[in-house]
């Protein structure tokens, strides 16, 4: 079925390859920036990722004046107001975010108090609240995981009133997202594992779910293919330079997919979940992205099975019959969830995380009947539905 309208819309440079970080002070010169700030997090600074940056700058004109390395693991308003003072006082005029989906938010949170004055982040929350562009911003992501490098999107914790707060506009989008292997060549093995999960859910929610239109499908097919193909051999050659930009470039691709066509039910229950239970959201993606392509096989199982040509190959995809093609992409990405619980014990169940008691699955349910991305899933879902998708992957 062709779509008789939509619309698709990603701004962001990508600057990708082996040597993507070296051209990082030409961008900025390109955008006039001179005085950089680095945002990031200590666990980044530990092993330095930063030095490569660094050396970039050493002939450069542009020079980094400040380097704030306190993101906590969930980004806070005191952490993004902190931030924006050192900013300040450093007369910086430029932000690179180099870390995870935490720092790219914090950063995103950072350039609209450093663009718009004051200290007050509450009165943007919500939906496109930005009058005008923000200060220039680069994303240098150190997992492949998130996307959130090319999406419009960030959500901030207000730890005292224990709620997290969304931003969205495009003006929050970066000016660029910078891809490099060596970025990612440290991660471990379990992370490396949980956050190719995370893309991978983008990709195939964005294209199974109601929004999907053709430019974002080519998008998150191919990263659904990068995926497929590199992360098992990624596990095994944690060095490999081409295999960690393959992976790295899959998720950006996944990123620009779901920021144009929506995510469905795995990111309703896995928001819900992450909330409830405080599971980490790749691992939440990864838990029961099977269990929501299970319930949506009825309605969308045309869409589901083509996926399988994308995550199994072309002689998979043939020697496949054409009515067993949707149950046979939901088995591969089964076994590649037990390879990855041999591998690395990522979780395949709720049971297996040891952190979601069973009286928390009607909470979760609750909660993910709320939330926003349940009205782009292809299957209408009531609470009843929920609770039955939550006891399978249960175990």
């Amino acid at each position: 079925m062709s779509k008789s309208y939509y619309e698709f819309f990603c701004p962001v440079k990508v600057v990708a390859g082996h040597m993507a970080l070296e051209h990082i002070p030409f961008e900025l010169a390109a955008l006039g920036a001179k005085r950089p700030m680095i945002i990031t997090d200590k666990g980044v600074r530990v092993n330095n990722l930063l030095v490569p940056i660094e050396a970039a700058f050493i002939d450069a004109e542009s020079v980094i004046s400040a380097i704030f390395d306190e993101v906590p693991p969930d980004s806070s308003l005191q952490t993004v107001r902190a931030a924006a003072q050192l900013y300040r006082e450093n007369n910086c005029d430029a932000i690179i975010a180099v870390g995870g989906g935490s720092v790219i938010d914090t950063s995103k949170g950072v350039n609209i108090l450093v663009s718009e004055g004051g200290d007050d982040l509450l009165k943007y929350s919500g939906a496109h609240n930005l009058p005008r562009p923000l200060k220039p911003f680069f994303v240098v992501p150190t997992t492949a995981g998130t996307g959130s490098e090319v999406t419009a999107v960030a959500v901030i914790s207000d730890t005292e009133k224990s709620i997290k707060m969304p931003f969205a506009s495009y003006y929050l989008m970066p000016n660029a997202a910078v891809l490099d292997p060596r970025m990612t060549q440290t991660l471990p093995p379990h992370i490396t594992a949980m956050t190719a999960m995370d893309a991978l859910t983008h990709a195939v929610e964005a294209y199974t779910c109601l929004a999907h239109n053709p430019i974002s499908d080519a998008y998150a097919t191919a990263a659904i293919k990068k995926i497929s193909e590199n992360l098992i051999f990624v596990l095994d050659n944690p060095k490999d330079a081409n295999g960690r930009l393959e992976l790295a470039q899959a998720s950006t691709m996944a990123g620009i997919a779901f920021s144009n066509s929506m995510v469905g039910l795995v990111h309703s229950i896995g928001h819900a979940t992450g909330a409830v239970a405080h599971l980490p959201h790749g691992l939440a993606m990864s838990l029961y992205l099977p269990y929501v392509l299970e319930y949506n096989i009825d309605t969308n199982g045309d869409r589901i099975a083509d996926l399988l040509l994308h995550l199994a190959g072309a002689e998979v995809y043939a020697a496949t019959p054409a009515k067993e093609r949707a149950l046979k992409a939901i088995q591969v990405i089964r076994n590649m969830r037990d390879t990855l619980y041999d591998r690395t014990k990522l979780p395949r169940t709720l049971q297996e995380t040891g952190k979601v008691e069973k009286s928390q699955l009607a909470d979760i349910a609750k909660k993910a009947i709320d939330d926003g991305s349940i009205i782009y899933n292809p299957k209408e879902a009531n609470l009843k539905d929920l609770k039955a998708i939550l006891e399978k992957a249960w175990g």
